[in-house]
């Protein structure tokens, strides 16, 4: 089942996409993992390997499928907790000018086991778009302040 969330923030596109995928800096704004670090790399890229844990201590493995900076991050699930058959999710961010950038996160699950997915997809489904919405509010708070007060990109020459 495929769950879309699209809203803007008050930040550039390079800003937001490092600040996203930077898992040093995850447990400043997420609320949606307590922990999280990549496995394999000292970067996120294509092929890199990441585990996230939420609050009630559940892990999930996943791999950079599409790697693009400050355009789209995308992710499959290799490994996590039984109620997932499926996860993937990418983060797709479009600057509309040097300090608004439109994100979209975009994720696609399906529930185990396979025969009672029918009804326990929507649940799951339910449940991660609640904290999804929890997790947006987070980062663009957090991104907003941040951003507000970085020094400019292109400083001005006296």
């Amino acid at each position: 089942m495929l769950i879309k969330h699209e809203f803007e923030v008050r930040a550039s596109a390079k800003y937001l996409f490092d600040l996203t995928q930077d898992y040093t800096l995850r447990q400043e704004w997420d609320t949606l993992t307590t922990e999280s670090y990549l496995l394999n790399a000292k970067q996120a890229a294509v092929g890199a390997q990441a585990r996230c844990i939420d609050g009630n201590g559940l892990a999930m493995d996943i791999e950079y499928v599409s790697y693009k900076p400050n355009e789209v991050a995308a992710v499959k699930m290799v490994s996590g907790p039984y109620i997932f058959d499926q996860f993937a999710g990418g983060w797709h961010f479009k600057a509309l000018s040097d300090g608004l950038t439109r994100v979209r996160f975009s994720y696609n699950i399906t529930a185990k086991p396979r025969w009672l997915s029918w009804l326990l997809t929507p649940i799951l489904c339910l449940k991660f778009k609640r904290e999804t919405e929890k997790r947006i509010v987070a980062l663009t708070t957090y991104a907003e302040r941040q951003f507000a007060v970085l020094p400019p990109a292109h400083p001005v020459a006296s």
